[in-house]
Protein backbone atom coordinates (compact mmCIF):
# COMPACT_ATOMS: atom_id res chain seq x y z
CA UNK A 1 0.00 0.00 0.00
CA UNK A 2 1.53 3.07 -1.05
CA UNK A 3 1.64 6.16 0.95
CA UNK A 4 -0.45 9.35 0.58
CA UNK A 5 1.39 12.25 -0.46
CA UNK A 6 2.22 14.74 1.87
CA UNK A 7 2.01 18.42 1.56
CA UNK A 8 4.81 20.57 0.87
CA UNK A 9 6.17 23.24 3.21
CA UNK A 10 5.50 25.91 0.60
CA UNK A 11 1.43 24.38 0.38
CA UNK A 12 1.58 24.34 3.92
CA UNK A 13 2.52 28.30 4.00
CA UNK A 14 -0.61 28.63 1.78
CA UNK A 15 -2.67 27.32 3.87
CA UNK A 16 -1.60 28.96 7.24
CA UNK A 17 -1.63 32.69 5.32
CA UNK A 18 -5.60 31.83 3.89
CA UNK A 19 -6.54 30.69 7.36
CA UNK A 20 -4.29 33.86 9.49
CA UNK A 21 -6.46 35.83 6.79
CA UNK A 22 -9.97 34.16 7.86
CA UNK A 23 -8.59 34.22 11.61
CA UNK A 24 -7.64 38.00 10.96
CA UNK A 25 -10.92 38.94 9.83
CA UNK A 26 -13.24 37.59 12.32
CA UNK A 27 -10.89 39.03 15.12
CA UNK A 28 -10.77 42.50 13.36
CA UNK A 29 -14.73 42.28 13.27
CA UNK A 30 -15.72 41.21 16.62
CA UNK A 31 -12.71 43.82 17.90
CA UNK A 32 -14.69 46.64 15.96
CA UNK A 33 -18.20 45.99 17.04
CA UNK A 34 -16.24 46.41 20.73
CA UNK A 35 -14.55 49.40 20.37
CA UNK A 36 -17.07 51.81 18.14
CA UNK A 37 -19.44 52.15 20.89
CA UNK A 38 -16.70 53.92 22.78
CA UNK A 39 -15.50 55.56 20.01
CA UNK A 40 -18.94 56.92 18.43
CA UNK A 41 -21.58 57.23 20.30
CA UNK A 42 -24.36 57.07 18.11
CA UNK A 43 -23.05 53.16 17.40
CA UNK A 44 -25.52 51.96 19.11
CA UNK A 45 -28.58 53.46 17.36
CA UNK A 46 -27.52 51.91 14.17
CA UNK A 47 -30.12 49.01 13.34
CA UNK A 48 -28.35 45.60 12.87
CA UNK A 49 -27.77 45.59 8.89
CA UNK A 50 -25.80 49.24 9.42
CA UNK A 51 -23.69 47.71 12.62
CA UNK A 52 -23.30 44.20 10.24
CA UNK A 53 -21.91 46.72 7.85
CA UNK A 54 -19.64 48.80 9.89
CA UNK A 55 -18.02 46.26 11.66
CA UNK A 56 -17.40 44.70 7.64
CA UNK A 57 -15.62 47.83 6.86
CA UNK A 58 -13.38 47.33 9.80
CA UNK A 59 -11.93 43.92 8.29
CA UNK A 60 -12.00 45.59 5.15
CA UNK A 61 -10.00 48.28 5.93
CA UNK A 62 -7.59 46.35 8.11
CA UNK A 63 -7.02 43.89 4.78
CA UNK A 64 -6.20 47.01 3.03
CA UNK A 65 -3.41 48.27 4.76
CA UNK A 66 -1.70 44.88 5.14
CA UNK A 67 -2.22 44.12 1.55
CA UNK A 68 -0.93 47.47 0.02
CA UNK A 69 1.99 48.03 2.04
CA UNK A 70 3.20 44.85 1.87
CA UNK A 71 2.75 45.06 -2.04
CA UNK A 72 4.54 48.06 -1.54
CA UNK A 73 7.86 46.76 0.27
CA UNK A 74 7.49 43.94 -1.96
CA UNK A 75 7.54 46.07 -5.26
CA UNK A 76 9.83 48.95 -4.30
CA UNK A 77 12.07 48.39 -1.22
CA UNK A 78 12.74 44.48 -1.51
CA UNK A 79 15.34 43.40 -4.00
CA UNK A 80 12.71 40.14 -5.42
CA UNK A 81 11.66 42.04 -8.40
CA UNK A 82 14.84 44.12 -8.95
CA UNK A 83 15.65 43.27 -12.91
CA UNK A 84 19.23 42.57 -12.05
CA UNK A 85 18.86 40.95 -8.57
CA UNK A 86 18.22 37.24 -10.33
CA UNK A 87 18.33 35.52 -13.44
CA UNK A 88 15.09 34.32 -13.31
CA UNK A 89 12.21 35.95 -15.91
CA UNK A 90 10.65 38.76 -13.37
CA UNK A 91 7.60 36.78 -13.78
CA UNK A 92 8.81 33.49 -11.91
CA UNK A 93 9.59 35.31 -8.62
CA UNK A 94 8.22 35.11 -5.35
CA UNK A 95 9.25 34.71 -1.84
CA UNK A 96 8.02 33.24 1.04
CA UNK A 97 6.31 36.91 2.19
CA UNK A 98 4.64 37.05 -1.41
CA UNK A 99 3.06 33.60 -0.71
CA UNK A 100 1.83 34.36 2.58
CA UNK A 101 0.48 37.83 1.23
CA UNK A 102 -1.68 36.48 -1.55
CA UNK A 103 -2.30 33.82 1.04
CA UNK A 104 -3.43 36.56 3.52
CA UNK A 105 -5.76 38.59 1.02
CA UNK A 106 -7.39 35.23 -0.45
CA UNK A 107 -8.34 34.51 3.05
CA UNK A 108 -10.01 37.79 2.91
CA UNK A 109 -12.20 38.19 0.13
CA UNK A 110 -13.25 34.62 1.03
CA UNK A 111 -14.26 36.24 4.14
CA UNK A 112 -15.68 38.95 2.73
CA UNK A 113 -17.67 37.35 0.20
CA UNK A 114 -18.87 34.72 2.56
CA UNK A 115 -20.87 37.60 3.98
CA UNK A 116 -21.69 39.42 1.00
CA UNK A 117 -23.43 36.35 -0.27
CA UNK A 118 -24.89 35.34 3.46
CA UNK A 119 -26.24 39.03 3.30
CA UNK A 120 -26.88 39.52 -0.29
CA UNK A 121 -27.56 42.21 -1.85
CA UNK A 122 -26.89 44.82 1.65
CA UNK A 123 -23.38 44.53 1.15
CA UNK A 124 -22.77 44.87 -2.45
CA UNK A 125 -24.77 43.33 -5.44
CA UNK A 126 -23.32 41.66 -8.54
CA UNK A 127 -20.53 43.72 -9.11
CA UNK A 128 -18.95 43.15 -5.38
CA UNK A 129 -19.15 39.47 -6.29
CA UNK A 130 -17.27 40.18 -9.78
CA UNK A 131 -14.89 42.12 -8.18
CA UNK A 132 -14.14 39.71 -5.31
CA UNK A 133 -14.41 36.16 -7.59
CA UNK A 134 -12.26 37.71 -10.38
CA UNK A 135 -9.78 38.86 -7.43
CA UNK A 136 -10.12 35.54 -5.59
CA UNK A 137 -9.36 33.66 -9.26
CA UNK A 138 -6.43 35.32 -10.34
CA UNK A 139 -4.44 35.35 -6.82
CA UNK A 140 -4.89 30.99 -6.41
CA UNK A 141 -3.80 31.21 -9.45
CA UNK A 142 -0.45 32.98 -9.11
CA UNK A 143 -0.14 31.58 -5.48
CA UNK A 144 0.00 28.04 -6.66
CA UNK A 145 1.72 28.76 -9.42
CA UNK A 146 4.31 31.27 -8.32
CA UNK A 147 3.70 32.81 -11.41
CA UNK A 148 3.07 36.69 -12.28
CA UNK A 149 3.00 37.36 -8.39
CA UNK A 150 4.66 40.68 -9.84
CA UNK A 151 1.34 41.86 -11.39
CA UNK A 152 -1.12 40.58 -8.45
CA UNK A 153 0.98 42.95 -6.46
CA UNK A 154 0.22 45.41 -8.78
CA UNK A 155 -2.96 45.14 -8.82
CA UNK A 156 -3.34 44.89 -4.22
CA UNK A 157 -1.89 48.51 -4.21
CA UNK A 158 -4.99 49.79 -5.37
CA UNK A 159 -6.13 48.34 -2.07
CA UNK A 160 -5.40 51.62 -0.48
CA UNK A 161 -8.00 53.34 -1.62
CA UNK A 162 -10.77 51.30 0.23
CA UNK A 163 -9.92 53.12 3.96
CA UNK A 164 -11.02 56.46 1.78
CA UNK A 165 -14.26 54.59 0.74
CA UNK A 166 -15.07 52.96 3.92
CA UNK A 167 -14.32 56.49 6.26
CA UNK A 168 -16.88 58.15 3.24
CA UNK A 169 -19.54 55.35 4.57
CA UNK A 170 -18.82 55.62 7.90
CA UNK A 171 -19.15 59.31 8.10
CA UNK A 172 -21.98 59.05 6.77
CA UNK A 173 -24.13 56.70 8.45
CA UNK A 174 -22.71 59.49 11.33
CA UNK A 175 -24.93 62.00 9.77
CA UNK A 176 -21.16 64.00 8.94
CA UNK A 177 -21.87 64.15 5.24
CA UNK A 178 -21.74 67.72 5.17
CA UNK A 179 -18.52 67.72 7.27
CA UNK A 180 -15.36 69.46 6.42
CA UNK A 181 -13.47 66.02 6.88
CA UNK A 182 -16.14 64.66 4.43
CA UNK A 183 -15.12 66.74 1.63
CA UNK A 184 -11.07 66.22 2.55
CA UNK A 185 -11.51 62.60 2.50
CA UNK A 186 -13.60 63.01 -0.85
CA UNK A 187 -11.11 64.72 -2.04
CA UNK A 188 -8.01 62.18 -0.75
CA UNK A 189 -10.00 59.59 -2.37
CA UNK A 190 -10.36 60.93 -5.83
CA UNK A 191 -6.44 61.37 -5.84
CA UNK A 192 -6.05 57.78 -4.21
CA UNK A 193 -8.44 56.52 -6.92
CA UNK A 194 -6.04 58.47 -9.89
CA UNK A 195 -3.44 57.15 -8.50
CA UNK A 196 -3.90 53.66 -7.15
CA UNK A 197 -6.54 52.47 -9.75
CA UNK A 198 -5.96 54.38 -13.01
CA UNK A 199 -2.71 55.58 -13.60
CA UNK A 200 -0.99 52.38 -11.78
CA UNK A 201 -3.19 50.25 -14.34
CA UNK A 202 -1.83 51.98 -17.04
CA UNK A 203 1.73 51.08 -16.04
CA UNK A 204 0.59 47.09 -15.36
CA UNK A 205 -0.50 47.33 -18.69
CA UNK A 206 2.54 49.25 -20.53
CA UNK A 207 4.76 46.55 -17.70
CA UNK A 208 3.30 43.60 -19.01
CA UNK A 209 3.77 44.84 -22.93
CA UNK A 210 7.59 45.73 -22.09
CA UNK A 211 7.40 42.37 -21.01
CA UNK A 212 5.38 39.92 -22.97
CA UNK A 213 8.29 37.29 -24.15
CA UNK A 214 8.59 36.50 -20.38
CA UNK A 215 4.61 36.90 -19.53
CA UNK A 216 3.77 34.45 -22.91
CA UNK A 217 6.01 32.23 -20.78
CA UNK A 218 3.37 31.62 -18.02
CA UNK A 219 1.31 28.79 -17.59
CA UNK A 220 -1.53 29.03 -20.29
CA UNK A 221 -4.32 29.91 -17.71
CA UNK A 222 -2.50 32.07 -16.09
CA UNK A 223 -1.42 33.61 -19.37
CA UNK A 224 -4.94 34.08 -20.43
CA UNK A 225 -6.50 35.13 -17.46
CA UNK A 226 -3.41 38.01 -16.98
CA UNK A 227 -4.71 39.08 -20.44
CA UNK A 228 -8.58 39.12 -19.52
CA UNK A 229 -8.87 39.60 -16.17
CA UNK A 230 -7.06 42.83 -15.55
CA UNK A 231 -8.97 44.38 -18.24
CA UNK A 232 -12.01 44.00 -16.57
CA UNK A 233 -11.01 45.41 -12.99
CA UNK A 234 -9.68 48.26 -14.65
CA UNK A 235 -12.90 49.09 -17.03
CA UNK A 236 -14.81 49.06 -13.18
CA UNK A 237 -12.26 51.55 -11.45
CA UNK A 238 -12.92 53.54 -14.48
CA UNK A 239 -16.46 53.59 -14.08
CA UNK A 240 -16.01 53.92 -9.80
CA UNK A 241 -14.17 56.79 -10.88
CA UNK A 242 -16.24 58.62 -12.84
CA UNK A 243 -18.95 57.92 -10.00
CA UNK A 244 -16.43 59.39 -8.02
CA UNK A 245 -15.60 62.50 -10.05
CA UNK A 246 -19.86 63.18 -9.81
CA UNK A 247 -19.83 62.83 -6.41
CA UNK A 248 -17.18 64.89 -5.16
CA UNK A 249 -18.33 67.73 -7.34
CA UNK A 250 -21.52 67.20 -6.28
CA UNK A 251 -20.18 67.58 -2.49
CA UNK A 252 -18.05 70.85 -3.28
CA UNK A 253 -21.37 72.51 -5.26
CA UNK A 254 -23.04 72.00 -2.28
CA UNK A 255 -20.61 73.26 0.53
CA UNK A 256 -19.67 76.24 -1.90
CA UNK A 257 -23.64 77.71 -1.17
Amino acid sequence: MEDSPSFSTKEIYWLASCFWGIITCKLVYDITGFISPFCFKGYGKLSDKEKMEWNNRGFSTFHALIAAWASLYLLLFSNLFNEDSSNDLIVNRSSIISNMVLGFSIGYFLSDLAMVFWHFPALGGLEYVLHHGLSMFSISLSLMSSQGQIYILMVLISESTTPFVNIRWYLDVAGRKSSTIYIYNGIALFFGWLIARIFLFIYFFAHMFNHFDEVKKIFPLGFYSLLTVPPVLGLMNVVWFWKIVKGLIKTISKARH
